[in-house]
Parts: structure tokens; C-alpha cells; sequence
């Protein structure tokens, strides 16, 4: 079966060949006016610049790191986890975590005037503008993970000679924790600057000065326009292919432990292949005629990624049976008996169905086009407090669902996938046991994230639309333009709180796959059967501190976010205040400025919180031991998951909320209710874009950090 292993390579040319294919496309569009022209190269630049020395910033720690995963490497030779190999496996997951990001900003900063041009021509053709920019960014994250991970597992088992699943598996999770270390990066600091020049634009521009959205003569907009490209684009192209990659890596090291060898490594690379085919179909469904309702629009997004699904659950069938069945009885699967493909192909189903569960109660929690936001909108006929307990409230009230589903989820492909299978000779006799329902829960969390091609699609086609709404109101288009642009944009937030979702549940799954790596490894590696028990104190204080650093993680990354937007707000004051003739639209605000206090701001504030993720991990092992860092996994996992959930969708549901007023509900633009909605939509900022979608990235690192250092844990408390 793992000769078969090159079919990655042909999935990654396909999805390559398609986002080159959707870049020529976007590219083929006018870019507008010499004037669009002009605020496109603004924000361009000041996009590119961040990037670069965010990059620079990142380098040294990545290199630190590096180095002390090589001294690792060498001390620890003799283990299974800590061969040479490990250090690059962590180095390379960082570059190709950064490079989708890169890749995705560079479109996006191409395609929002284009964007702008387009939807002057009709909303239909705005749309395919900005969804396909998104796609080059879905294709290619996807493109990305599949080629890395093949190209890993041929050079480890054909390169140099490695024949152990378990190695490779274990090996191939270090990619990972670079992948997870360079979004959580790329996440914090790009959520950062955009929540940061946001806040600052909206507080002052809207609220005290009572100038539309994205106008011209705001010192804090060209910022606020450069934050969407490196936060809600180049960070979450980085985070959703650490989450891609992350789940099949899982996958990968519970193989050995369901004892599926190298056939248990196939299938979720296969899954990801024929996900890639189904979302290219997916995507072609995409297109609306002019005039379209919200309603509308988000059904035209739901029929691209459910057809999808659809299809990939067609296809994971015969797939499923080919590579299970098939091989039963093989040289592959000598040994190997009694293999379930049908409840594999039951587990795989599971995590079809719940993300797209998942994304639906999003939306129905997020869009105006649903009660709960509509709600929401209402609350601010009596002022900004009770429209912020409103939001808070339904934020709370959504993780319910989420959770729910992600329960079930669990449930479901843990059983249906065999749970612990026990092996016996002819005679009855005891052989081995093997947890394959652990497999089930990983094999669904691919699945969840087979179609990510198509749902990262309809996820980053909203900053581009937010990108392409801002260059038509400093650039003066008519009002008609603005109107599909913010039409586009709503959407926008709502499939963006979608793809977060998925992001956050399918790490949810991957989490829980990687916890119990870690058991195995640990064990391996004492030689003892530790108590695991929930009554163990070490177990219990581990799950306290996992929940604590969850909050404490947020409240640093939301202080980021003040003490950055504090300074906006101060500067965007002061030349309000001593350049005169910026609200007359005679004198040039200095957008610069803005540009680099939100600048030294986030690469300022984005350090701390990724080192948390790394150091508090290695501390509580080394002081409670093993069974701590179990207990640390299981809180983080627990209460990071509930707390992502309600950051993201009070965030979207605010966003939306205001939005909605702003079509003209509840009085409208400059009206009291609109100046709640704008507060409630600030508070919202650094929730939805900033601290909730890092949550999943801490949970998958804290695991992967966890197993790194699991052999100096272990050599600590052995002594």
C-alpha cells in the first residue's frame, strides 16, 4: 500500500494547477481607475512589509528552536520520536505553514480593486472576482499540505530506508508543531494589527467624527484595509493548513496503534486527493444573479461546499472498501484481522456531517438572514450595554450546538470504527488488542476537512470583498458599488465564523487524537502503566492549568489588541486635531503612521502568547510529570474548544448585527442604534479575528509540543 504514496504528489499538482488557473483568471480583471490603482498599491505594500518583518521577527525563534530539537535529537538518538530527522520535520512544516499564507496575500492584495471594478459591473461578477482570489488560496493551502506530507513520508521510507509505521508517524507529527508554531504567529500578530487599526479607524472615523466606513479622509484606513490581508487572509491561510495537515498527521501516528500500518496512512491522503476533485466541482456552482438577497448569496456558497461533501462521501466509499478490504489478507496486512471498512467509511461519514453541521448553525448564529443576529440588531434600540450582553449571550448559547455536535461526532466513529478490537488465534487464545474507534476519530476529523479546498474558498472571498468595499469609498464609485461590496462582505463574516468553525472542530478531533499519542509514547518510554485517572491530583491540577491557559492566552492576545489600538485611536486624534483641513477633504491624513504603530504593535504583542503555547507545556511536565501534561491536554482541549466557539460566533453575530442597520433597520447609519451596533462590533473585533480562532492553534501546539518533549519529560521523572 505505501507504494501507492506518489498519488499525493498527482493530488498536489491538481490542486496546484487549479489555484495557478483561478490566479490567471483574477488577473484577466481591470483593475479600475488609476486612483483604485493607486490605494491598491498602498495597501499592497504595506501588506508586504508587514509580512517581511513579521518574518523576520519569527526567523530567530524558529532558529532557537531548531537548534535545541537537533540537541534533542542527538542526546534522545535511541528513542522512536527524537531521530535526526525531527528538527527539519518541525522546520519545514513552519515554511510551508508561512508560504500559504504568503501565497494567499499576494492574490488578495491583487484581486480587491479588481474586485471593486468588477462589482461596478454587477454583484454575480463581484462575486466570482473575490470567490475565486478565495480559491486560490483554498487550492493552494490544500496543494501545499498534500505535496509536504507526501513528500515527507517517500523521503523517510524510500530515501532513507525508515520501514517502521510507528517511526514515520511519529516523525511526521513534528511537522505539525512547526505548522502550528508559524500560524499561532501568523494568527496572533496579523489578528493584531487588523483589530488594532479597526478598532482605532471605527472608534474615532464613526463613532466621534461621524464619517462613513473606509473613508478617505480617516488617517487609520489605509491600516485598517493592510489588517485584512495579513490577518484575515495570510493568518488564516496559515492556520487552516496547520489544521489540514494537522488531522491527516494525527491520523498518520493512530494507524500504528489501530494497527493499520501503512494502509491506515493511505486512506486520509487518499480523502484529501478525492476532496480536492470534489471541490473543484463544488466551486463551479458558485455564481448568483444581480440583486440576490443574503439568503441568496449563502445559499449559492451552500451549494458549492455541500455538493462537495456530498461528493466526497460518494467517493470515501468504494475508496474506504479498496483500501481495507482489499488489502485484508495481504502482505500489507499480515497478521491483521477482522477489519471493519464499513464502520471506517461510518467514521469518515461522521466527520462529513458534522462539519457541515457545524457550518450551518454557524451561519444560523452569525447572518442577518437568521433570528438570532436579527435579535441581536434589535438590542441596540436601548443602547450599547445591552447590546453587548446580547451578543455575549448568543455567543455562549452557539457553543452549544458546536460541542454537541463534535460530541456526537466523537461518539459515533469511535465506535463504529471497532473501538479497542481485540485479536485472537484459532483457539481462542488472546493475540493483541487494537484501538481502532481512536482511529475512527482521527479518520473523521479528515474527513471534516477533505472539501477544505471549497470551504477555504468561501472563507477568504470575504476579506477580499471587506478590501474591495473600502477601495470603492476612498475612491468615490458610486454608491451602488459599495452596496453589493458590503452584500459580498456580510456574507463574508458569516463564512468566515463557518470556516473557523471548522477549524476549531476539526481540532477538537485532532486534539484528542494527539492526546492519546502522547499516552502511547509516554508509556513506551516509562515502561509503565501511569494513572491516567481523573482523581489523580497531578491529572487534575493539569486540567485546571490547561483551562486557566486558555483564558490567560486570551486575555493576553485581547490586551495585544488594546494597548495597540489605544495608540491608533490617540494618533487618528491628533490629526483630527492639528492637520487642518482632513474632515474638508483638503489636506492628506498621514496613513503611514497608523501603518507602523499597528505594525510594531502586533510584532510587539504576538510574541508572548506563542511562547506560552511552548513553554507552559514543557514547565507543567517537568514539575507534575506525564500524567500533569495529560490533564494540562485535556483542559486546554476542553476549554479552549467552548471559548473559540463563543469568541468567534459573538464576533461574526456582532459584525453582522451592524451591518444589518446599516441596510436601513432600526433607524440606519448615524442613527443610536447604529453607534451601539459600532461599539458592539468593536468589542467583537479582537473575538472573532484575533483571540478566538488562535484557540484551536494553541491546542493542537500544547499537544505537539507535549510529544516532542515527551522524552525529557519521561528521563526527569525516571530519575
Amino acid at each position: 500500500m505505501e507504494h501507492l504514496f506518489w498519488i499525493g504528489f498527482i493530488g498536489a499538482a491538481l490542486a496546484g494547477v487549479y489555484a495557478l488557473l483561478q490566479t490567471k483568471k483574477v488577473m484577466s480583471f481591470s483593475e479600475g481607475t488609476s486612483r483604485m490603482k493607486q490605494i491598491a498599491g498602498a495597501i499592497r505594500e504595506g501588506a508586504n512589509a508587514y509580512l517581511h518583518r513579521q518574518y523576520k521577527t519569527v526567523l530567530p525563534v524558529f532558529g532557537i528552536i531548531f537548534v535545541i530539537l537537533c540537541v534533542m535529537a542527538f542526546v534522545f538518538k535511541s528513542s522512536d520520536l527524537l531521530s535526526p530527522f525531527t528538527p527539519f520535520a518541525f522546520l519545514t512544516g513552519g515554511v510551508w505553514s508561512l508560504l500559504a499564507g504568503f501565497i494567499g496575500m499576494k492574490i488578495a492584495t491583487h484581486s480587491n480593486a479588481r474586485t471593486a471594478q468588477a462589482a461596478s459591473e454587477g454583484l454575480n461578477r463581484g462575486l466570482r472576482v473575490a470567490f475565486s482570489a478565495g480559491s486560490v488560496m483554498g487550492f493552494t493551502v490544500v496543494a501545499l499540505g498534500i505535496f509536504d506530507v507526501t513528500l515527507w513520508f517517500v523521503l523517510l521510507r524510500y530515501v532513507f530506508g525508515v520501514t517502521d509505521d510507528t517511526m514515520i508517524g511519529n516523525i511526521m507529527v513534528m511537522n505539525g508543531m512547526g505548522a502550528s508554531f508559524m500560524a499561532l504567529f501568523a494568527r496572533v500578530g496579523g489578528g493584531i494589527y487588523t483589530k488594532a487599526a479597526d478598532v482605532g479607524a471605527d472608534l474615532v472615523g464613526k463613532v466621534e467624527k461621524k464619517i462613513p466606513e473606509d473613508d478617505p479622509r480617516n488617517p487609520a484606513t489605509i491600516a485598517d484595509n493592510v489588517g485584512d490581508n495579513v490577518g484575515d487572509v495570510a493568518g488564516m491561510g496559515a492556520d487552516l493548513y496547520e489544521s489540514y495537515v494537522g488531522s491527516i498527521l494525527a491520523t498518520f501516528a493512530l494507524s500504528a496503534i489501530g494497527g493499520y500500518g501503512f494502509a491506515g496512512m493511505f486512506l486520509p491522503m487518499m480523502l484529501a486527493v478525492t476532496g480536492i476533485l470534489c471541490s473543484i466541482i463544488g466551486a463551479q456552482l458558485v455564481r448568483v444573479k444581480e440583486g440576490a438577497s443574503q439568503k441568496t448569496l449563502l445559499r449559492t456558497l451552500r451549494t458549492g461546499t455541500y455538493t462537495a461533501a456530498a461528493l466526497s462521501a460518494v467517493l470515501a466509499l468504494p475508496l474506504t472498501y479498496l483500501v481495507f478490504h482489499g488489502v485484508e489478507g495481504s502482505t500489507v496486512f499480515a497478521g491483521i484481522e477482522g477489519v471493519n471498512w464499513v464502520g471506517i467509511y461510518g467514521a469518515i461519514l461522521a466527520g462529513l456531517v458534522a462539519g457541515c453541521l457545524i457550518g450551518f448553525f454557524t451561519e444560523y448564529f452569525t447572518s442577518e438572514s437568521y433570528k438570532p443576529t436579527r435579535n441581536l440588531a434589535a438590542t441596540s434600540q436601548t443602547g450599547y450595554a445591552t447590546i453587548v450582553i446580547g451578543g455575549i449571550s448568543l455567543g455562549m448559547e452557539s457553543a452549544l450546538t458546536s460541542i454537541l455536535i463534535v460530541c456526537a461526532a466523537v461518539l459515533v466513529s469511535y465506535f463504529a470504527a471497532g473501538g479497542t478490537t481485540a485479536i485472537v488465534d484459532e483457539n481462542g487464545l488472546f493475540l493483541q488488542s487494537f484501538n481502532r474507534g481512536l482511529y475512527g476519530i482521527g479518520i473523521a476529523g479528515v474527513g471534516m476537512l477533505s472539501t477544505l479546498g471549497i470551504t477555504l474558498a468561501t472563507d477568504a472571498y470575504g476579506p477580499v470583498a471587506d478590501n474591495a468595499g473600502g477601495i470603492a469609498q476612498m475612491a468615490g464609485m458610486d454608491p451602488s458599488v459599495r452596496e453589493r461590496t458590503d452584500a459580498l462582505d456580510s456574507l463574508g463574516n458569516t463564512t468566515a465564523a463557518t470556516g473557523k468553525g471548522f477549524a476549531i472542530g476539526s481540532a477538537s478531533l485532532t486534539s484528542l487524537a494527539l492526546l492519546v499519542s502522547y499516552v502511547n509514547i509516554i508509556q513506551q518510554k516509562t515502561h509503565t502503566v501511569l494513572n491516567f485517572s481523573i482523581i489523580n491530583p497531578t491529572v487534575l491540577i493539569g486540567m485546571f492549568i490547561g483551562a486557566m491557559l486558555v483564558f490567560v492566552f486570551s486575555a493576553v492576545t485581547m490586551n495585544g489588541v488594546e494597548r495597540a489600538a489605544q495608540k491608533v485611536v490617540i494618533e487618528v486624534r491628533r490629526q483630527f486635531r492639528e492637520i487642518p483641513g482632513i474632515l474638508e477633504g483638503t489636506a492628506t491624513p498621514e496613513y503611514a503612521k497608523c501603518v507602523s504603530i499597528c505594525t510594531k504593535g502586533a510584532l510587539r504583542e504576538m510574541v508572548v502568547p506563542a511562547v506560552m503555547a511552548v513553554v507552559v507545556p514543557i514547565v507543567a511536565g517537568l514539575i507534575l510529570g506525564p500524567t500533569g501534561v495529560v490533564g494540562l491536554l485535556a483542559g486546554v482541549s476542553v476549554a479552549g474548544f467552548a471559548v473559540s466557539v463563543f469568541m468567534s460566533n459573538a464576533g461574526g453575530a456582532w459584525d453582522n448585527a451592524k451591518k444589518y442597520i446599516e441596510e436601513g433597520h432600526f433607524g440606519g447609519k448615524g442613527s443610536k442604534p447604529h453607534k451601539a451596533s459600532v461599539v458592539g462590533d468593536t468589542i467583537g473585533d479582537p473575538f472573532k479575528d484575533t483571540s478566538g480562532p488562535s484557540l484551536n492553534i494553541l491546542i493542537k501546539l500544547c499537544a505537539t509540543v507535549s510529544i516532542v518533549f515527551s522524552g525529557l519529560i519521561a528521563l526527569v521523572h525516571l530519575l
